[in-house]
């Protein structure tokens, strides 16, 4: 009989920890900072490129109209840019700015400086950052295979 932990018990651990976590990095607030829509959506549009609000709005798996609003406050903050499409003129592409690209560093700034504060105010030993350290790649590698 081996002692190795069974996936299952993993997956439910891993599961449970790292939920409860990123619901307490969702919580940061941030200066100016933006709601979870409307991160959701400079995300998208930021790793997408140039792209159309239906794109986009298939992509983050809502509605067409609630794409628009959060696109519409969005380009009303000057966070992303609209441009007719060169190669068809009914459609409009979108883009993200540089003020979009900075807002959401800033969000990613904030959420990294709240852990780091969290890992050193001492509950952790030297030997748990490391293993921390260690699990972090695969963490994301874990993600890229679901």
């Amino acid at each position: 009989m081996s002692d190795d932990p069974h996936p299952d018990t993993v997956a439910s651990a891993l599961l449970a920890g790292i939920s409860v976590l990123v619901r307490r990095v969702r919580q940061v607030p941030v200066e100016g900072g933006l709601t979870m829509p409307e991160r959701t959506a400079l995300s998208h549009l930021a790793r997408s490129g140039a792209t159309t609000s239906s794109a986009l709005a298939r992509e983050a798996q809502i509605t067409a109209q609630a794409m628009g609003a959060t696109l519409g406050a969005l380009r009303d903050r000057g966070l992303v840019e609209r441009r007719p499409d060169p190669n068809d003129g009914r459609r409009a592409l979108l883009t993200v700015t540089e003020a979009g690209h900075q807002a959401l560093k800033n969000k990613r700034n904030a959420r990294a400086e709240l852990i780091a504060r969290a890992l050193t105010g001492g509950t952790f030993s030297p030997t748990e950052l490391e293993q921390l350290a260690a699990a972090a790649p695969l963490l994301e590698r874990l993600a890229q295979n679901i």
